[in-house]
């Protein structure tokens, strides 16, 4: 069984065969896909998805360009709507000052909210992590340091110094289409050095689409792709990664029945 960690199925990039989008990733062997929350504003319509298929997931969260929106949320908000069945994990959530469509120091304490709701949750964090390695290492040991708490580090592309401290500190990474890039060399050198028992795939649809996709609309049939590559990188043979990527899968989103 294949497994997408992370999809976002409700983008209007799938208005047009969001159903038929769900039927090619069927059939390409994926038993399990995790819809991601990337504001409130969408939220039913994630949450809508989870409800209406077996095979989905959800999380509730709002992406760090949106956190300027959301400079009023409260760590009671999240939990409430974590509450609901088939919520499995707070976020997408996190830094980015590549495009800082959100001011840095919002996006830190909208951060640090989702940080708080997963601690008192249980449920996994997912973060995105963007040109921000320094300040996300900080927070990540600051709050850390106040509790635990289980977080993903997703579509890693970060630097090898921010992956040591968030392996340190117990970190789950996902693996993405950009691992089969050409010009991804660096990408691959984190990827071999991550903790095998920690390490999963994602599709980030309809973004990231893996070679030979790319540039076009990205969806959950390819997940395939980005798990032979993970393989390629690791030396691990396709029953192997399989069976890794599960088993860390079903480790991180434990409110998942395991099959």
């Amino acid at each position: 069984m294949l497994i997408d960690s992370h999809v976002n199925l409700h983008a209007p990039q799938f208005d047009e065969d969001r159903d038929a989008v769900i039927a090619r990733a069927r059939e390409a062997g994926v038993g399990l896909m995790v819809e991601i929350s990337d504001r409130l504003s969408t939220f039913e319509a994630t949450h809508g998805l989870a409800m209406a298929h077996p095979d989905i997931w959800c999380t509730v969260g709002v992406h760090p360009h949106e956190a300027r929106h959301y400079v009023d949320l409260t760590v009671e908000r999240l939990i409430e709507l974590a509450a609901r069945p088939r919520v499995i994990g707070i976020g997408e959530c996190g830094l980015d000052f590549h495009y800082d469509l959100s001011p840095r120091d919002t996006q830190v304490a909208v951060f640090r909210v989702h940080i708080e709701a997963a601690r008192q949750t249980g449920l996994p964090l997912v973060i995105h992590t963007r040109e921000a390695d320094q300040v996300m290492a900080n927070v990540l040991r600051e709050e850390y340091a106040i509790k635990p708490f289980k977080f993903l580090m997703h579509c890693y592309t970060s630097g090898a110094e921010l992956a040591r401290v968030a392996t340190e500190l117990g970190a789950w990474f996902s693996v993405s289409g950009i691992a089969t890039f050409k010009a991804a060399d660096e990408v691959r050198a984190v990827i071999r050095d991550m903790p095998e028992d920690r390490i999963i795939v994602e599709t980030d649809c309809p973004y990231l689409a893996p070679v030979p996709h790319r540039g076009r609309r990205n969806e959950p049939a390819y997940v395939g792709l980005v798990l032979d590559r993970l393989a390629e990188i690791r030396g691990w043979d396709k029953n192997d990664a399989v069976s890794k990527t599960k088993s860390a899968f079903f480790a991180l989103f434990d409110r998942i029945p395991e099959r």
